[in-house]
């Protein structure tokens, strides 16, 4: 298995969080990983991306000239990002602030309402990247749920119990809100 992601969205989006999240899980199933974050002084309301590959075998690179998924969470990053995807490929795209619809037919396209979801559910919209984790996960499924479990109670330890449940709750909202509050092209 070889499964090469890009997420992208704004500084302060959690879309590095989201990565670290991925990596974690699979090294909780013992899969190599690796996270490629890239930002700059854009950190804060620009956008940032981070790239997260998992393969059973060693990898080689990080970087390639096209990936598997691709979850945009806002404008900018599916404009920047969209071409990218390979021919079959996932894109997940945060509709609750993106406005336009992807322009290629030959990938899956989910529109997620993130943000909506993050706030009904957490009461705050913090928990969005959690929301598209679990929606990338019922899409995609190259890990265990449990093991995204697992990776977001001890990347949140630190900053105790709600706030892991919280994200919990996020995750579990994200992998059903594709029957419920998403559509597919």
């Amino acid at each position: 298995m070889l499964e090469q992601t890009i997420l992208a969205g704004f500084g302060g989006q959690g879309v590095l969080m989201m990565g670290k999240l991925l990596a974690q899980s699979a090294m909780e199933e013992g899969i190599s990983a690796t996270w490629l974050p890239s930002y700059g002084p854009e950190m804060r309301g620009g956008t940032a991306n981070c790239i997260v590959v998992i393969s059973d075998d060693e990898i080689g690179s990080p970087v390639s000239e096209s990936y598997d998924a691709v979850v945009a969470m806002n404008q900018p990053s599916l404009e920047k990002f969209e071409s990218k995807v390979r021919p079959g490929g996932t894109m997940l795209i945060n509709k609750s602030i993106v406005p336009i619809k992807a322009s290629r037919d030959d990938v899956e396209v989910y529109y997620v309402a993130a943000n909506d979801i993050a706030e009904h559910e957490c009461g705050s919209t913090q928990a969005a990247n959690v929301v598209m984790l679990g929606a990338l996960q019922s899409v995609r499924q190259k890990l265990k749920s449990h093991s995204i479990e697992k990776a977001i109670a001890y990347v949140f330890a630190s900053k105790g119990q709600s706030v892991i449940d919280s994200n919990l709750k996020a995750f579990a909202a994200g992998m059903t809100s594709l029957h419920q509050n998403a559509t597919a092209c």
